[in-house]
C-alpha cells in the first residue's frame, strides 16, 4: 500500500502535529515511532518521503538514513530529517549521510508542508517565503 508520507517520531504531540498538517495539505500519512520500525515500513508501505527525527528509540535517525541510503530499494526516497534547534552537528552528520532537507525545531507547520512540497516536486503554495 504507497502512502505519500511516513513521519518517524517518537513525541506523541509531534507526531500528532505532523500528521495534522500534512493530511491537511491533502497527503496520506503513515507513522511509526521508533527506530527500528522504520526500514519495515518504508519496504511495506512504499512512501514517496520519510519525514525523520534523529532522536528515535531503539535505532537512531542517523542508523535508519544510513540504512535507507544503502539499501538499493530505498537509496533515492527523500528524506526530511527533523534537528532540534541548535544541534548543527546533527545537521552536518544527516547532510554526509544523504539527507535531502531539514527543518528544525521548534519549526512552522509552513515550513513543514514547503519542505515535503518540494521534495515531491510541488511548488510550494505560499510564496512568502522565497
Amino acid at each position: 500500500m504507497a502512502i505519500d508520507i511516513l513521519i518517524a517520531e517518537d513525541e506523541p504531540s509531534i507526531l500528532e502535529a505532523l500528521d495534522f498538517v500534512l493530511k491537511r495539505a491533502g497527503w496520506t500519512i503513515s507513522a511509526v515511532m521508533d527506530g527500528d520500525a522504520v526500514m519495515d515500513a518504508v519496504r511495506r508501505q512504499r512512501p514517496r518521503v520519510l519525514v525523520l527525527d534523529i532522536m528515535l528509540p531503539k535505532r537512531s535517525g542517523f542508523e535508519v538514513l544510513k540504512q535507507i541510503r544503502a539499501d538499493r530499494t530505498t537509496a533515492d526516497l527523500p528524506v526530511l530529517v527533523l534537528t532540534a534547534k541548535g544541534q548543527q552537528q546533527d545537521r552536518r552528520i544527516a547532510e554526509e549521510l544523504g539527507a535531502n532537507k531539514f527543518v528544525t525545531k521548534p519549526y512552522s507547520n509552513a515550513d513543514v508542508v514547503d519542505a515535503v512540497r518540494s521534495l515531491l516536486g510541488a511548488p510550494a503554495d505560499d510564496r512568502q517565503h522565497s
